[in-house]
């Protein structure tokens, strides 16, 4: 599985957008994301399929989500945002 080049990225954009919003997020190279300098969320293509790697907290290991569809980059958009208001997911 390789990271997720331009153009699924392309197809990620609107979620893109919505982690960019995030309070103490932020984007170092399009789709890799970090937090307090750690990395943080990054994205994985698979043929025409898509995950996310997101590390929920601190010196955690990351958990692999997929992220395809529409309610899957729902649960990556709520993992990140609880991980940005300081919960665990």
């Amino acid at each position: 599985m390789k990271h997720a080049g331009p153009h699924a990225l392309d197809r990620l954009e609107p979620l893109l957008a919505q982690l960019r919003a995030l309070d103490g997020i932020a984007e170092k190279t399009r789709g890799i994301f970090y937090a307090s300098r750690v990395a943080f969320l990054h994205f994985h293509q698979d043929g025409t399929d898509l995950f996310c790697d997101l590390r929920p907290g601190p010196g955690a290991a990351f958990q692999r989500l997929p992220a395809s569809d529409p309610q899957q980059r729902q649960r990556v958009l709520a993992a990140a945002t609880a991980f940005a208001r300081g919960r665990t997911p």
